[in-house]
Order: structure tokens, then C-alpha cells, then sequence
């Protein structure tokens, strides 16, 4: 039988996937695609095709692998699409 070891419950962490977006917009801060995408109802390919337009917020490049928005230009954004409509 293989040997087990508990682990006390003060050193249990809790990490949560990129992908899981918290329930708020933050006010300020970086927000991954997966997050962004859960706050604005449109495909990834809708995303891409609005920044090629210009019609939707920049991402910032913070490594050759990592791109993010600034929250405070999707909080923006939100409210721009808003008063439009």
C-alpha cells in the first residue's frame, strides 16, 4: 500500500485557472483573454477582428507569450457600449 501524508489545512492553497474570471470587474489591474471574454458576450474571433478595427480596447504585450487588457479600458469600453445602445 503506497504511503500517504496529510497536509495541515493552514498550508492548503487554493489556485484558480486563468480561465475562471472573477464575478466583479476589477477596477484596476490586467485581465487575460479567458476573463476578458467573460465580461464581453463575443467569440475570440469577434475579439480579434474589433482590435483590428480599432473598435475594441489594444492589448498590452507583457512577454512574447502573455498578452492582457488593462481593466480600466475594458471597464470603459463596457460603459461606451452602454451609452450607445
Amino acid at each position: 500500500m503506497p504511503k500517504t501524508t496529510s497536509i495541515p489545512a493552514t498550508d492548503a492553497k487554493v489556485v484558480l485557472p486563468v480561465s475562471r474570471a472573477p464575478s466583479v470587474l476589477p477596477e484596476t489591474g490586467f485581465l487575460r483573454q479567458p476573463q476578458v471574454l467573460a465580461f464581453v458576450p463575443i467569440s475570440k474571433s469577434t475579439l480579434w477582428r474589433r482590435i483590428q478595427a480599432r473598435t475594441f480596447p489594444e492589448p498590452v504585450k507583457l512577454s512574447e507569450r502573455v498578452t492582457v487588457w488593462r481593466a480600466e479600458d475594458i471597464r470603459q469600453w463596457i460603459a461606451q457600449q452602454s451609452i450607445a445602445s
